[in-house]
């Protein structure tokens, strides 16, 4: 177990695996989808508070830019996280 899980009992993991390895394909997917989903909207809601007056372009870049790398920002949205910021 990673460090991250070893706050969890022994018990308790188990139990998660043994769900996890009793999901489907599809169940996996939309559990990985859906987290996906809710850690895109905390960290939109952090860029919301950090850049309260900026554009609801420039939210969307900045969240762009937590998950794309430099280049491809910079060469698809003309947008460099360096200069502009995260």
């Amino acid at each position: 177990m990673t460090k991250e899980t070893q706050d969890t009992p022994l018990h308790i993991r188990k139990i998660l695996i043994e769900g996890y390895r009793r999901m489907s394909p599809g169940q996996k997917l939309k559990l990985v989808s859906e987290m996906t989903q809710a850690v895109q909207q905390l960290a939109l809601t952090r860029i919301e508070e950090q850049y309260r007056d900026c554009s609801d372009r420039e939210k969307q870049l900045r969240l762009a830019s937590l998950w794309l790398d430099r280049e491809t920002m910079i060469r698809v949205f003309q947008w460099d996280p360096r200069v502009k910021g995260y």
